[in-house]
Parts: C-alpha cells; sequence; structure tokens
C-alpha cells in the first residue's frame, strides 16, 4: 500500500486508529486553564537543550525540555541517560489524576517546549525497555495548535491530527509497536506549546 495522508480535525480519532490503542479528548482542561499552566510552565521551569546522538554524531535536540519523575525513573534516549527533576505540584496534581482516571501509574513525565514552528520532534516510537511492553502514554497539549503525525509501520500511512490545546491523546495497548509518531516542522506557526507525555518508568533501581 502506498504511502497517503489522513488530515484530522475535530474531537474524535479516525476508526481506523483502533480505541483499543488510541483516545482523544480535545477539552481535557478548558482554554483557560489550559492558557494559564501553560505561561506557568513556559515561565518556570528550567528548560534544557540536551545533546543526543544520531548517526554517530551529537546534535542538540530542537526543541527545549525537563524531565520530571520519581528519584527511581532514569530515561535513556538516544545514548543519554536524563535523571528526573522532582515533581512540581501542578503537574504532580495532573499526574495523580491520570493516574487515577486511566487506570495506569504514571511515575514520570517527559515536557518538551517547542518555541515556535521550526522546533520539532521526529518519527519515532516509544519502545524503550524502561517503558515496558505495551506502555501506556498520556499525551496533554498546551499552546499552540501544532500537527502530530501518526505513521502504521506495516503499511507506512500517515494520519495527521490536529492537537487542541488543552487536549489529552492516550496513546496505549500494541500503538507504540505497530505505529511511529512524530512533530513536524511549520514555518507559518509562530507561537509556542507544550507537551507534557505522562509514562510509567520500570524501576532502575537495584
Amino acid at each position: 500500500m502506498g504511502l497517503h495522508t489522513t488530515n484530522v480535525n475535530g474531537t474524535e480519532l479516525p476508526s481506523h486508529l483502533g480505541d483499543d490503542m488510541f483516545s482523544y479528548q480535545a477539552d481535557a482542561l478548558s482554554a483557560v486553564k489550559a492558557q494559564r499552566l501553560y505561561c506557568y510552565l513556559r515561565d518556570t521551569l528550567a528548560w534544557q537543550q540536551p545533546t543526543i546522538k544520531v548517526f554517530g554524531k551529537w546534535h542538540s535536540i530542537p526543541r527545549l525540555q525537563v524531565y520530571m519523575g520519581d528519584a527511581d525513573t532514569a530515561y535513556t534516549y538516544s545514548g543519554q541517560v536524563f535523571t528526573p527533576e522532582p515533581w512540581l505540584k501542578p503537574i504532580d496534581d495532573m499526574r495523580n489524576r491520570l493516574s487515577q482516571s486511566l487506570g495506569t501509574e504514571f511515575n514520570a513525565v517527559l515536557i518538551n517546549y517547542y518555541r515556535h514552528g521550526l522546533d520539532c520532534m521526529g518519527w519515532h516510537a516509544d519502545d524503550e525497555a524502561e517503558l515496558g511492553e505495551q506502555p501506556t502514554i498520556a499525551s496533554v497539549s498546551l499552546g499552540a495548535l501544532r500537527k502530530f503525525k501518526l505513521k502504521e509501520k506495516g503499511s507506512g500511512v500517515v494520519t495527521d491530527l490536529a492537537l487542541a490545546s488543552g487536549s489529552l491523546l492516550v496513546m496505549k495497548g500494541q500503538s507504540q509497536k505497530l505505529y511511529e509518531h512524530s512533530l513536524p516542522k511549520q514555518r507559518r506557526v509562530s507561537q509556542g506549546r507544550i507537551n507534557l507525555t505522562f509514562r510509567h518508568i520500570q524501576s532502575t533501581l537495584l
């Protein structure tokens, strides 16, 4: 099957993205709460721009980030070990609410700050060993509307999703084995976006 793209705008995911792998809530946070949280995180967090190894060379990632979590949730990505910052109360409160509502024990969150449309994330799956066989990833979006892409590994079919500020996208089950995802550049986007991806990291302490 050839590569093609399905554009999805609105409050529901297309039927070909099975509800055993994906769910979406456009208004998980109100517009006012989402904007307040966006500004608070943008202005409060000690943002970092780490380097990662790609094809044998080290590059600064095209976005800013903070990794936050429990003490035993060190996380390895592209040859780097990320040690968690301690929880901020608003993020810890959100973590606890999501854990309760989704029935998943989240113990860490990766927070990415895309300052403008040139900041991006390449194709990848959240399939690191620390996440387990069938991880649940709860992704909260704040700020500018950005295009989020899902690509089925077998067919190459790409689905474009418009993730609204205050929305919650949940990826679970076989989603990380069967799909990759990315946040491409959008040169016309001038405003910032913050994305929080809550996850459960298996303990690295012996």
